[in-house]
Protein backbone atom coordinates (compact mmCIF):
# COMPACT_ATOMS: atom_id res chain seq x y z
CA UNK A 1 0.00 0.00 0.00
CA UNK A 2 3.00 2.24 0.77
CA UNK A 3 4.52 2.02 -1.90
CA UNK A 4 0.86 2.49 -4.55
CA UNK A 5 0.62 5.66 -2.46
CA UNK A 6 4.04 6.79 -3.19
CA UNK A 7 3.60 5.61 -7.18
CA UNK A 8 0.33 8.20 -7.04
CA UNK A 9 1.63 10.93 -5.52
CA UNK A 10 5.00 10.97 -7.48
CA UNK A 11 2.88 10.49 -10.86
CA UNK A 12 0.62 13.34 -9.47
CA UNK A 13 3.59 16.10 -8.74
CA UNK A 14 5.16 14.71 -12.13
CA UNK A 15 2.33 15.37 -13.88
CA UNK A 16 1.56 18.64 -12.50
CA UNK A 17 5.16 19.97 -13.77
CA UNK A 18 4.42 18.70 -16.85
CA UNK A 19 1.08 20.59 -17.21
CA UNK A 20 2.94 23.59 -16.13
CA UNK A 21 6.31 23.97 -18.32
CA UNK A 22 5.78 21.03 -21.03
CA UNK A 23 8.22 18.61 -20.09
CA UNK A 24 9.55 17.01 -16.80
CA UNK A 25 7.24 14.11 -15.98
CA UNK A 26 9.52 11.24 -16.91
CA UNK A 27 12.55 12.91 -14.76
CA UNK A 28 10.41 13.57 -11.83
CA UNK A 29 8.73 10.19 -11.51
CA UNK A 30 12.29 8.61 -12.29
CA UNK A 31 14.26 10.49 -10.06
CA UNK A 32 11.72 10.28 -7.33
CA UNK A 33 10.62 6.21 -7.91
CA UNK A 34 14.65 5.05 -8.11
CA UNK A 35 15.03 6.56 -4.84
CA UNK A 36 12.78 3.23 -3.32
CA UNK A 37 12.63 1.09 -6.65
CA UNK A 38 15.66 -0.52 -8.84
CA UNK A 39 16.14 1.47 -11.96
CA UNK A 40 14.29 -1.08 -14.40
CA UNK A 41 11.18 -0.99 -12.30
CA UNK A 42 10.90 2.37 -11.89
CA UNK A 43 11.20 2.52 -16.06
CA UNK A 44 8.67 -0.15 -16.37
CA UNK A 45 5.60 1.93 -14.60
CA UNK A 46 6.86 5.48 -16.56
CA UNK A 47 5.72 3.91 -19.67
CA UNK A 48 2.04 4.05 -19.99
CA UNK A 49 1.63 7.39 -18.44
CA UNK A 50 5.02 9.09 -20.44
CA UNK A 51 3.34 7.94 -23.55
CA UNK A 52 -0.25 9.33 -23.08
CA UNK A 53 0.95 12.36 -22.06
CA UNK A 54 3.51 12.93 -24.89
CA UNK A 55 0.90 11.63 -27.73
CA UNK A 56 -1.50 14.55 -26.17
CA UNK A 57 1.19 17.32 -26.37
CA UNK A 58 2.39 15.92 -29.41
CA UNK A 59 -1.22 15.77 -30.94
CA UNK A 60 -2.10 19.38 -29.96
CA UNK A 61 1.20 20.89 -31.89
CA UNK A 62 0.69 22.71 -35.58
CA UNK A 63 3.26 21.12 -37.33
CA UNK A 64 3.73 17.60 -36.91
CA UNK A 65 4.15 16.52 -40.62
CA UNK A 66 7.26 19.08 -41.17
CA UNK A 67 8.84 18.10 -37.81
CA UNK A 68 8.57 14.69 -38.73
CA UNK A 69 10.98 15.33 -41.60
CA UNK A 70 13.17 17.35 -40.28
CA UNK A 71 13.70 15.44 -37.25
CA UNK A 72 13.52 11.54 -38.45
CA UNK A 73 16.97 10.59 -38.22
CA UNK A 74 17.41 12.23 -34.67
CA UNK A 75 14.30 10.13 -33.90
CA UNK A 76 15.90 7.13 -35.39
CA UNK A 77 19.23 7.35 -33.68
CA UNK A 78 17.19 7.83 -30.13
CA UNK A 79 15.52 4.50 -30.65
CA UNK A 80 18.64 2.33 -31.71
CA UNK A 81 20.18 4.36 -28.62
CA UNK A 82 17.85 3.53 -25.92
CA UNK A 83 17.47 -0.27 -27.10
CA UNK A 84 21.50 -0.70 -27.01
CA UNK A 85 21.42 0.76 -23.46
CA UNK A 86 18.59 -0.88 -21.86
CA UNK A 87 20.51 -3.61 -20.66
CA UNK A 88 21.98 -1.11 -18.55
CA UNK A 89 19.07 -0.25 -17.11
CA UNK A 90 17.97 -3.23 -16.41
CA UNK A 91 21.59 -5.59 -15.42
CA UNK A 92 23.54 -5.90 -12.31
CA UNK A 93 24.57 -2.98 -12.61
CA UNK A 94 21.70 -1.09 -12.09
CA UNK A 95 23.27 0.96 -8.86
CA UNK A 96 25.56 2.47 -11.36
CA UNK A 97 22.04 3.30 -13.48
CA UNK A 98 21.06 4.96 -10.89
CA UNK A 99 24.20 7.28 -10.36
CA UNK A 100 24.07 7.59 -13.78
CA UNK A 101 20.80 9.09 -13.71
CA UNK A 102 21.90 11.33 -10.70
CA UNK A 103 24.53 12.47 -13.15
CA UNK A 104 21.30 13.51 -15.32
CA UNK A 105 19.66 15.22 -13.80
CA UNK A 106 22.11 17.20 -12.31
CA UNK A 107 23.61 18.10 -15.99
CA UNK A 108 19.64 19.03 -16.70
CA UNK A 109 19.26 21.21 -13.78
CA UNK A 110 22.46 22.89 -14.12
CA UNK A 111 21.90 23.72 -17.59
CA UNK A 112 18.36 25.15 -16.87
CA UNK A 113 19.54 27.09 -13.99
CA UNK A 114 22.09 28.60 -15.81
CA UNK A 115 19.62 29.97 -18.75
CA UNK A 116 22.12 28.38 -21.58
CA UNK A 117 20.93 29.08 -24.85
CA UNK A 118 22.75 26.98 -27.50
CA UNK A 119 22.33 27.51 -31.44
CA UNK A 120 22.75 25.10 -34.18
CA UNK A 121 22.81 26.22 -37.51
CA UNK A 122 20.97 24.73 -40.05
CA UNK A 123 24.00 23.51 -41.72
CA UNK A 124 24.36 20.92 -38.68
CA UNK A 125 21.66 19.60 -38.60
CA UNK A 126 22.24 16.91 -40.75
CA UNK A 127 25.28 15.27 -38.56
CA UNK A 128 24.42 16.55 -35.10
CA UNK A 129 20.84 15.74 -35.09
CA UNK A 130 21.66 12.00 -35.39
CA UNK A 131 24.43 11.83 -33.05
CA UNK A 132 22.29 13.90 -30.41
CA UNK A 133 19.84 11.20 -30.88
CA UNK A 134 22.14 8.48 -30.46
CA UNK A 135 23.55 10.23 -27.60
CA UNK A 136 20.27 10.96 -25.57
CA UNK A 137 19.02 7.34 -26.54
CA UNK A 138 21.87 5.74 -24.65
CA UNK A 139 20.90 7.94 -21.71
CA UNK A 140 17.93 6.86 -22.18
CA UNK A 141 18.58 3.03 -21.95
CA UNK A 142 20.86 3.43 -19.31
CA UNK A 143 18.32 5.89 -16.65
CA UNK A 144 15.10 5.94 -18.26
CA UNK A 145 15.50 10.07 -18.24
CA UNK A 146 15.08 11.32 -21.81
CA UNK A 147 16.11 14.95 -21.98
CA UNK A 148 19.86 14.49 -22.06
CA UNK A 149 21.05 16.36 -24.95
CA UNK A 150 17.69 16.16 -26.84
CA UNK A 151 15.88 19.02 -24.96
CA UNK A 152 19.22 21.73 -25.46
CA UNK A 153 19.66 20.27 -29.10
CA UNK A 154 15.60 21.12 -29.64
CA UNK A 155 16.22 24.23 -27.94
CA UNK A 156 18.74 25.02 -30.15
CA UNK A 157 17.71 24.84 -33.72
CA UNK A 158 15.45 27.68 -33.70
CA UNK A 159 12.19 26.46 -33.66
CA UNK A 160 9.10 28.46 -32.51
CA UNK A 161 7.39 27.76 -29.44
CA UNK A 162 4.24 25.75 -30.24
CA UNK A 163 6.51 23.96 -32.77
CA UNK A 164 9.20 23.14 -29.75
CA UNK A 165 6.52 22.06 -27.62
CA UNK A 166 5.38 19.66 -30.23
CA UNK A 167 9.35 18.63 -31.25
CA UNK A 168 9.78 17.35 -27.51
CA UNK A 169 6.38 15.67 -27.16
CA UNK A 170 7.95 13.59 -30.51
CA UNK A 171 11.14 13.37 -29.03
CA UNK A 172 9.62 12.33 -25.88
CA UNK A 173 7.25 9.58 -27.17
CA UNK A 174 9.85 7.72 -29.68
CA UNK A 175 11.96 7.33 -26.28
CA UNK A 176 9.16 6.42 -23.97
CA UNK A 177 8.42 3.43 -27.24
CA UNK A 178 12.02 2.90 -27.35
CA UNK A 179 12.19 2.33 -23.42
CA UNK A 180 9.25 0.08 -23.68
CA UNK A 181 10.70 -2.07 -26.36
CA UNK A 182 14.14 -2.08 -24.96
CA UNK A 183 12.57 -3.29 -21.53
CA UNK A 184 11.09 -6.05 -23.20
CA UNK A 185 14.37 -6.95 -25.18
CA UNK A 186 16.03 -7.35 -21.73
CA UNK A 187 13.02 -9.10 -20.07
CA UNK A 188 12.65 -6.08 -17.63
CA UNK A 189 8.73 -4.89 -18.29
CA UNK A 190 6.68 -7.40 -16.76
CA UNK A 191 3.02 -8.06 -15.92
CA UNK A 192 3.15 -6.49 -12.11
CA UNK A 193 4.68 -3.38 -13.91
CA UNK A 194 2.25 -2.72 -16.73
CA UNK A 195 -0.72 -2.52 -14.35
CA UNK A 196 1.09 0.12 -11.96
CA UNK A 197 1.62 1.78 -15.20
CA UNK A 198 -1.82 1.73 -16.21
CA UNK A 199 -2.68 2.99 -12.30
CA UNK A 200 -0.23 5.40 -12.98
CA UNK A 201 -1.64 7.22 -15.58
CA UNK A 202 -4.79 8.18 -13.28
CA UNK A 203 -2.85 10.50 -11.04
CA UNK A 204 -0.55 11.64 -14.63
CA UNK A 205 -3.59 13.06 -16.33
CA UNK A 206 -4.60 14.54 -12.97
CA UNK A 207 -1.92 16.50 -12.24
CA UNK A 208 -1.17 17.48 -16.18
CA UNK A 209 -4.74 18.87 -15.92
CA UNK A 210 -3.88 21.29 -12.60
CA UNK A 211 -0.38 22.05 -14.19
CA UNK A 212 -2.48 23.12 -16.70
CA UNK A 213 -4.25 25.24 -14.39
CA UNK A 214 -1.58 26.77 -12.29
CA UNK A 215 0.66 27.67 -15.58
CA UNK A 216 -2.12 30.33 -15.74
CA UNK A 217 -1.60 31.51 -12.44
CA UNK A 218 1.99 31.96 -11.75
CA UNK A 219 5.24 33.05 -13.62
CA UNK A 220 6.29 30.33 -15.37
CA UNK A 221 10.10 31.45 -14.77
CA UNK A 222 9.40 31.45 -11.47
CA UNK A 223 8.37 27.77 -10.82
CA UNK A 224 10.87 26.58 -13.42
CA UNK A 225 13.46 27.63 -11.18
CA UNK A 226 12.34 25.61 -8.41
CA UNK A 227 11.43 22.79 -10.23
CA UNK A 228 15.48 22.91 -11.91
CA UNK A 229 16.69 23.54 -7.95
CA UNK A 230 14.80 20.64 -6.63
CA UNK A 231 16.14 18.49 -9.58
CA UNK A 232 19.72 19.35 -8.54
CA UNK A 233 19.08 18.52 -4.87
CA UNK A 234 17.32 14.88 -6.30
CA UNK A 235 20.11 14.20 -8.61
CA UNK A 236 23.11 14.79 -6.20
CA UNK A 237 20.76 12.68 -4.01
CA UNK A 238 20.16 9.83 -6.30
CA UNK A 239 24.49 10.12 -7.76
CA UNK A 240 26.25 10.21 -4.35
CA UNK A 241 23.78 7.70 -2.94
Amino acid sequence: MTTALLIGATFLLAGLVKGVIGMGLPTVAMGLLALVLPPAEAAAILVVPSLVTNVWQLATGPRFGALARRLWPMMLAIVAGTIAGAGVLAGNVAGLAKIGLGAALLVYALVGLAGIRLSVGACREGWLGPVVGAMTGLVTGATGVFVIPAVPYLQAIGLEKDELIQALGLSFTVSTVALAVGLLRVDAWQANAVWASLLALVPALLGMQAGQWLRRRIAAATFRRVFFAGLLLLGATLALA
